[in-house]
């Protein structure tokens, strides 16, 4: 029997490590959760095993709190909050078979720190166009979260943002615990882009490492990454950019108001950049150690969000026009065939 839709009835649509640390978060705060896995195999091998056989071991599930499916349909029907936590590439594939009247009612979350390729647009504007989804419904968690650092109930911090930020934050508190603090604002296109970006900057940098630049010429390159990002978010119209000046008091949580210096812009940047948990900048390493695209795809297992996001950025960008030389560079080296010695000589021409 199929578990009915209750208020706060969460379904979560992916099973990677991202997913699977929202499912800890969730289920340990006692949350039954939905959640949609890849095949009956993974299905079985976490109930017996209590753990996601492919992602995260040391996370255990209590599993009388997982109603495991293999029907996207089945999720989206049973809950009433629809976690998407799958890769940007593979939305439009694994939303297929949805239609309009599955989404009626219910809010969307989006946990996709990347953009929908095929259209070069972010989830929202994906949804709205295919699902009918009005952005009111709509709603982000990003940040500067490690799965593997949720896994190990590491502090961490996750924003949750949407335009109707009471919602935004009575979604937050399903998510609170001990080893994770919550932040609300309305910013819905800024967190989104930031995400984006942080992801091809930290491509960047890994590509830095691989090159063997050093700390002091890394931290030059993410300075100028920061700000280049900065100037892109301005462009296409997102505010309270300024570091150093906040807007007010937050009417929900009575915090200062989040600026550029934020956890979920500049603070998700820079852990994107250092952190060996980050697969973009791991991908990055490759490329710049000499591993073709091809084969750093297939040595990392997962899915570097950057890669795709570089060229879809690259293509918006012809219409913001934006100054992005760092950005820039590196969809050459990924997309073109510049070799990544050639674009970090570029590249240091441009730093300041």
């Amino acid at each position: 029997m199929e578990n009915p839709v209750n208020r706060g009835s969460f379904g979560i649509i992916g099973s990677g490590s991202w997913a699977t640390a929202l499912a800890k978060i969730l289920t340990d705060n006692h949350n039954t959760i939905n959640w949609l896995v890849r095949t009956g195999a993974m299905s079985d091998a976490i109930i017996k095993r209590k753990h996601n056989p492919n992602y995260l071991h040391t996370v255990v599930f209590d599993t009388s709190l997982l109603n495991l499916q293999t029907n996207v349909s089945k999720v989206v029907d049973a809950s009433d909050h629809i976690i998407i936590a799958t890769p940007s590439a593979y939305v439009a594939d694994t939303l297929k078979s949805l239609s309009n009247k599955d989404f009626e009612g219910k809010k969307i979350i989006s946990a996709v720190k990347g953009i929908i390729p095929q259209d070069n647009i972010l989830l929202n504007d994906y949804l709205q166009k295919e699902f009918n989804v009005d952005l009111k419904d709509y709603f982000t968690i990003m940040g500067p979260c490690h799965a593997e650092e949720v896994a190990a109930e590491k502090l961490s911090y996750l924003t949750f943002s949407g335009t109707d930020e009471p919602m935004a934050a009575e979604i937050a508190t399903y998510f609170k615990t001990d080893y994770l603090n919550t932040v609300v604002n309305d910013d819905v296109y800024g967190v989104q882009f930031a995400a984006i970006l942080k992801n091809i900057y930290a491509l960047g940098a890994g590509i830095a490492h691989g090159l063997e630049y050093g700390d002091n010429f890394l931290s030059v390159l993410i300075a100028n990454s920061a700000d280049e990002m900065a100037g892109f978010l301005r462009n296409v119209g997102i505010l309270n950019m300024e570091v150093g000046k906040h807007e007010g008091e937050d009417p929900v949580t009575h915090k200062k108001r989040a600026n550029y210096a934020a956890s979920v812009y500049l603070g998700d940047l820079l852990v994107t950049c250092y952190s060996l948990y980050s697969r973009n900048r791991t991908f990055g390493n490759m490329i710049g150690k000499g591993y073709s695209v091809k084969s750093a795809q297939l040595e990392l297992n997962m899915v570097a969000e950057g890669y795709n996001a570089s060229k879809s950025i690259y293509i918006i960008n012809k219409g913001v026009k934006s100054e992005m030389p760092v950005a820039e560079t590196i969809y050459r080296i990924l997309w073109e065939q510049l070799s990544p010695e050639e674009g970090f000589r570029q590249i240091e021409e441009t730093l300041v």
